[in-house]
């Protein structure tokens, strides 16, 4: 069982970190994420040489069209020589979705941490300042 004194001590700590002050977190910043499209699909699909060959922009994402390169796509060709065909999406709140073939092979986060072709930078919205982090 809980104490008593354990539940009103936490809540107190509660109250304290909320009406503490965190002017920083109060402002607008920008992520803006590089990344490096052939490079993240041939680290997804184990193939290289991927190239953007069509791309589409709005609202909430851009969507670029991908292929294989190397491989010339004719209606006589074996479907095993044919060019794989791929889409990243990517959502301006930092969400991605590649599909190849048809195939869903990444649908998450975009950071960092999730491939190592994807660099993100911070900035102060209000300044263009970087804001570096710890």
């Amino acid at each position: 069982m809980t104490d008593h004194n354990e539940l009103q001590m936490g809540a107190t700590d509660l109250i304290e970190l909320n009406d503490f002050s965190h002017p920083a977190w109060n402002e607008p910043i920008i992520c803006r994420v590089e990344v490096d499209l052939p490079a993240w699909l041939a680290q997804l699909t184990g193939e290289n040489d991927w190239e953007v060959y069509g791309e589409d922009e709005d609202e909430t994402c851009i969507s670029f069209a991908m292929r294989e390169k190397g491989k010339i796509n004719t209606a006589k060709m074996s479907p095993k020589l044919a060019p794989k065909l791929a889409e990243v999406t990517l959502y301006h709140n930092g969400y991605a979705v590649v599909d190849v073939e048809g195939k869903a092979l990444f649908d998450g986060a975009l950071t960092s941490g999730t491939s190592e072709c994807a660099h993100l930078s911070y900035y102060h919205a209000d300044s263009g300042e970087p804001i570096t982090l710890n």
